[in-house]
């Protein structure tokens, strides 16, 4: 595979492309937003003026979309990616959706003779940035293989979680006890900063002690104590709260067909559905910490 077509070059999907054009790949992008195909040209990337241009002679199309009705908006219908692209074409989607939406998208174009894999990732914009990605991912395992070189330049961890769905059941999960965690962090450091504790110090203790975790440890909420967080720049750059909120959404709907219990997910989606509701969609999903700050 020589030639890519990279659709959706957002703040997920931009540096993953640049990172495809760093390990020598040829890269077509498209996205939507002219800043995005800017910056995608000016890190060697082909800016494509529409999808159709992108997947002119793509060995494999890749795709990072907001939600499932894109991805099936592209892939499926007449007009749809699946009756265009040639058999033996390689698919990856790696945006986070329902295991079902990507069950379905699968079936039809395996039904085309196209080698479709659901890859979504864990490890935020810095691990985009970095190339250090977590793909977890649904498909034949042949096609897996197939695929291995592409994801290894975006992603240091790569995971066959099962067949066509099991990467997104996988991430959902993820991204439920992410939820979690980080709206637990965000209270106890509230609590603690309420109760004349430094938020640094506090941090420091609980990293060394059995509250740690990633939310903690990596993606530190309270503004200030660590350098490189969305929270010590105005939570700008991150992960928006919209997303979170749309993935714990998922996993409720996840838990709800498999009559799977789903308490804590649940209230972490209430308080990001507020969160979001009070004009914070756009904010890193760590700026829940305000909603404990007041």
């Amino acid at each position: 595979m020589q030639h890519i077509a990279f659709i959706g070059l957002g703040n997920m999907g931009g540096p993953m492309a640049i990172n495809l054009v760093r390990a020598g790949f040829s890269v077509s992008g498209v996205d939507l937003s002219a800043e995005a195909l800017q910056h995608f040209s000016e890190n060697g990337g082909k800016a494509a003026a529409s999808v159709a241009e992108a997947i002119q002679g793509a060995d494999a199309v890749i795709s990072m979309l907001p939600a499932g009705r894109h991805v099936e908006g592209l892939y499926l219908g007449d007009d749809g990616l699946i009756a265009r692209l040639p058999a033996g074409t390689l698919v990856l989607d790696c945006s986070t959706i329902a295991a079902h939406t990507a069950r379905g998208v699968g079936r039809a174009a395996s039904d085309a003779g196209l080698r479709f894999l659901d890859a979504p990732v864990s490890g935020g914009t810095a691990g985009a940035a970095a190339g250090t990605l977590t793909f977890m991912v649904g498909g034949d395992a042949a096609n897996v293989e197939a695929a291995r070189p592409l994801l290894a330049a975006m992603g240091k961890n790569i995971f066959h979680a099962g067949d066509i769905g099991a990467g997104q059941t996988a991430k959902v999960c993820n991204n439920m006890l992410l939820g979690i965690l980080m709206a637990g962090t965000a209270e106890a450091l509230a609590l603690g900063v309420k109760n004349g504790l430094d938020p640094a110090v506090l941090s420091e203790i609980m990293s060394k002690s059995s509250g740690r975790n990633w939310a903690l440890e990596l993606y530190n909420p309270w503004p200030g104590v660590m350098e490189n967080s969305p929270a010590s720049r105005g939570y700008s750059g991150g992960f928006m709260s919209e997303l979170m909120l749309k993935d714990l959404g998922l996993a409720e709907e996840t838990a709800l067909q498999s009559h799977a219990a789903n308490p804590l997910g649940a209230l972490a989606r209430n308080l990001y559905e507020s969160h979001v509701a009070e004009g914070n969609g756009k904010l890193d999903f760590s700026s829940i910490v305000n909603h404990f700050r007041h």
